[in-house]
């Protein structure tokens, strides 16, 4: 019987995707834009856990946990609003030192975005509190999840990290459309995480019973085995996008980065197969 419990899911995803917001927030490269946009999707994302738990099987700690992914996330977007004024330092330094360019090449001194560099910026550690929140949660989940209750609770959470890293990188690339001129250094970040997650990944799911069992047919997928292979070529397509688009950063145009963000969709659909095939076949 193939079984997917998406109240889970949708928190691990949530946990992860809030945790990689963190690792992006706090090189104080990024606009707070991007900031405001995740910290929504995510936060909603966990509510649409509590909602679904409740439907088709609450697990209590689980689902109080989500409700504190919620609240913290939506503490640190309130926050962030309130403190706009000193946008981030790395955003400030580049937008005075184009302005000057501009005005020494031109003679105009072009209207430039305004900051308040005396104001206090956002303090990215407040993007932690939300997936510590969340990790009780999928401690929880796991351990609900049934024996052995350690493999259970391994995989949610190097899938959480996995699937937050993966998505993380989408949503940035489409944000250097927002935010012209931004470094590469945060997207870059994001996919080396995949890339070093990816054997983790690939790892918890081959530990027995694991999918190696469903490869020899000794766990049936009720399809031939099919389902089994499709896991073993999302898990090889996921890395190998990953190193595809690493290659497509290294290119000087900004096209490339485009490029990179388009790869990164198509490693977003392997990687959720990666994982979810896995949990479904495995549950």
């Amino acid at each position: 019987m193939i079984r997917l419990d998406a109240a889970t899911f949708l928190l691990q995803w949530a946990v992860g995707g809030l945790l990689f917001t963190w690792v992006t927030t706090r090189r104080r490269e990024v606009g707070l834009g991007y900031g405001w946009l995740m910290r929504g999707t995510f936060a909603l994302f966990a509510l649409a856990s509590v909602v679904v738990g409740q439907v088709v099987g609450p697990v209590p700690v689980r689902d109080v946990a989500a409700l504190g992914v919620v609240a913290a996330a939506a503490a640190a977007l309130v926050v962030s609003v309130q403190r706009r004024s000193a946008g981030v330092a790395g955003q400030r330094e580049v937008v005075e030192r184009r302005s000057a360019r501009v005005a020494a090449m031109t003679g105009i001194d072009r209207e430039e975005q305004r900051f308040d560099a005396d104001a206090p910026e956002f303090p990215p550690a407040l993007d932690l509190v939300a997936p510590a929140i969340g990790l009780v949660g999928l401690v929880a989940a796991g351990i609900d999840a049934g024996s052995p209750a350690w493999l259970s609770v391994l995989r949610l959470l190097v899938g959480a990290a996995f699937l937050g890293a993966v998505t993380d990188a989408m949503l940035l690339g489409h944000w250097y459309l927002v935010q012209p001129g931004l470094a590469r250094g945060p997207l870059l970040e994001l996919v080396r995480w995949t890339g070093w997650i990816w054997p983790l990944e690939v790892a918890v799911f081959l530990i027995p019973v694991g999918m190696v069992s469903v490869l020899n047919g000794t766990i049936d997928d009720d399809y031939g085995g099919i389902l089994g292979w499709m896991w073993v070529t999302c898990a090889v397509t996921t890395i190998g996008l990953v190193l595809v688009t690493r290659a497509a950063l290294k290119e000087r145009q900004y096209s490339a980065v485009m490029a990179a963000t388009g790869l990164l969709y198509l490693a977003i659909l392997t990687a959720f197969g990666t994982d979810l095939v896995a949990r479904a076949l495995l549950a």
